[in-house]
């Protein structure tokens, strides 16, 4: 059993590593049932809120697509779609939506607005992203590895660029957790807080794991399973940091060459969206204002027999479906 009924999901440091498994086991069971046409409405007649302060493609329709197949009736709250945190406290918004709803997904600022959702919901709350940890996405991610590489025992995943915010945090947490071999590669001042890292540490003293804090890309990735990265700039910052961040991180974009170095074990992910292009308005202006063609990844890698990310976007709706379902439906 997974033993999350009536609980929250907000961080994976909340959760044991037995846990963390139940999870994906349940995923890959609902993801069998749903590509089989099996139905799996076990959650029929109940409702969810969906509280977006910031957008977003995968996370939103995840959460929609599994509501549907779980038999629930999802309402998407964007930006403009309620009062929170402006004419009506996150701790009110709560209380209220806890009397309507059966589950509240939560995507927005600090961690601490859904953890005070959860405080005062009386219902089970999900984190969706918050600026420090990205939940939903790891056990997305770890799914997809589980699939390519058949366990997560002994898995190399290296993350290049920024890791100070929610990925970098989620993926050294979820590393730690399951006795993964965890590096961050770049400049220092873009690693996890010390405060995290000694967290993580500490897990990964108990569960085996080996985190690691490398700047040079090179010895970083040799023989890594998995080169993930992100964009270099996080939702809700400023324009004025992407000089910043491109001087700092193109020595850290994902390159063939560096695909190449890790050996032709290593797969590539990214939680999206990506500038592997020009095709979208910010790509083309970050080219017209610093003539780059790419950001943190090149569209050769993106676009390579090793790039597994659509099978990672898609395993976004598969476990948090199985999140929802455990901490709906009594017995997991």
């Amino acid at each position: 059993m997974i033993s999350l009924y009536n609980q929250h999901f907000l961080k994976l440091l909340d959760l044991t590593p037995a846990q963390i498994s139940g999870l994906l086991n349940l995923a890959a069971d609902l993801k069998a049932k749903k590509k089989a046409g099996i139905p799996h409405r076990m959650c029929d007649g109940k409702s969810i809120a969906l509280i977006f302060e910031k957008t977003s493609t995968r996370t939103r329709c995840a959460f929609e697509v599994a509501a549907a197949d779980l038999g629930m009736h999802p309402t998407y709250l964007d930006p403009t779609g309620s009062q929170i945190g402006k004419k009506e406290s996150i701790a009110d918004t709560a209380r209220v939506l806890g009397r309507m709803y059966d589950g509240i997904e939560y995507r927005g600022y600090g961690q601490e607005i859904v953890e005070e959702l959860a405080k005062y919901a009386g219902v089970p709350v999900w984190n969706g992203l918050t600026n420090e940890f990205h939940p939903t996405q790891i056990l997305a991610d770890f799914l997809t590895v589980k699939e390519h590489f058949g366990s997560l025992s002994g898995i190399k995943l290296v993350y290049m660029g920024d890791a100070r915010y929610n990925m970098g945090n989620s993926l050294m947490v979820g590393c730690a957790k399951m006795g993964m071999h965890f590096v961050a590669c770049a400049p220092a001042k873009y690693f996890p807080a010390p405060e995290l890292i000694e967290t993580c540490q500490k897990i990964a003293a108990e569960t085996g794991a080996v985190l690691e804090f490398i700047e040079d890309p090179v010895a970083a990735t040799k023989g890594a399973h998995v080169i993930y990265t992100d964009v270099w700039v996080s939702m809700g910052e400023p324009d004025s940091v992407w000089e910043e961040r491109i001087a700092d991180l193109t020595p850290y974009r994902v390159t063939g060459e560096l695909m190449q170095n890790a050996g032709e074990q290593c797969v590539f992910m990214h939680c999206l969206p990506a500038f592997h292009d020009l095709n979208t308005t910010i790509g083309k202006q970050i080219h017209d204002k610093f003539g780059i063609d790419c950001m943190e990844v090149t569209d050769e890698v993106f676009e390579s027999p090793a790039s597994i990310v659509f099978d990672e976007a898609e395993n976004r709706m598969h476990t948090i479906k199985a999140v929802m379902a455990a901490t709906l439906v009594e017995g997991l």
